[in-house]
């Protein structure tokens, strides 16, 4: 199914959430139009200290179609060596910025879990760049959800199952939305269809916050923080 709204909607303090699956969880409008706009603020000067890079495959060298950046005290890579968590940026060799204070945030008020992020990889949508069916798997600790947050040009973001011949659904994430990705949900294959360059976005050269010419008008910004570590338990 594509672009339809599927799952129970439930009332949490002054939101609606909508569970597409279990543990997978859609929190439209999370971020308000100011806090959106202060947050693209925070990641201009994020994309100034560690500017984005283009990842490649494993093995084959191949690039892929998104750019990307880290903040926090992880990030994430991918190259010939593989796929990892680092300290540092890889054509820099510099550390990664810190965190910004907002999706510190929306990490304590959304994800339910004891322990802080350890990685928030951001990545950079140009229109037609797409990401395809894929498991977050590179982390110790699987109890610990991956919550996505986005911004600009609205993204058709496709979920299955645990296994990738398992059906898939889709729904579209427009600037603001929450996605948290934890539970039973925590390993299903994901990924996003398409940019819909049609909708109107922040990121669009006016009126908008003025970002590095690294980000592309039209585009998407999507950031998805991470517990990469085990969470020690007494």
């Amino acid at each position: 199914m594509s672009g339809n709204r599927v799952g129970r909607p439930f009332p949490r303090r002054d939101r609606v959430l909508f569970e597409l699956a279990p543990g997978l969880i859609h929190v439209p409008g999370y971020l308000d139009a100011e806090a959106q706009a202060a947050l693209a603020a925070d990641l201009a000067k994020i994309l100034r200290e560690a500017q984005a890079f283009t990842p490649t495959m494993p093995r084959s060298g191949k690039p892929f179609s998104v750019r990307m950046t880290n903040c926090g005290p992880l990030g994430w890579v991918s190259d010939r060596a593989g796929y990892r968590y680092q300290a540092s940026h890889p054509e820099t060799g510099r550390p990664w910025p810190a965190m910004p204070a907002a999706v510190l945030r929306a990490w304590a008020a959304l994800a339910g879990c004891p322990a802080e992020p350890e990685a928030c990889l951001v990545n950079l949508y140009a229109p037609g760049t797409r990401m395809g069916l894929h498991q977050d798997r590179d982390e110790a600790e699987f109890s610990a959800p991956v919550l996505s947050l986005s911004l600009g040009a609205t993204a058709l973001f496709r979920y299955g199952g645990t296994a990738r011949t398992n059906p898939t659904r889709s729904v579209r994430l427009v600037s603001g939305d929450a996605m948290v990705i934890g539970g039973p949900s925590r390993l299903i294959f994901h990924g996003v269809d398409r940019i819909l360059a049609q909708s109107a976005d922040l990121l669009s050269p006016a009126p908008g916050p003025v970002l590095p010419a690294s980000v592309p008008a039209g585009g998407r910004l999507n950031l998805t923080l991470r517990r990469v570590s085990a969470i020690r338990r007494a």
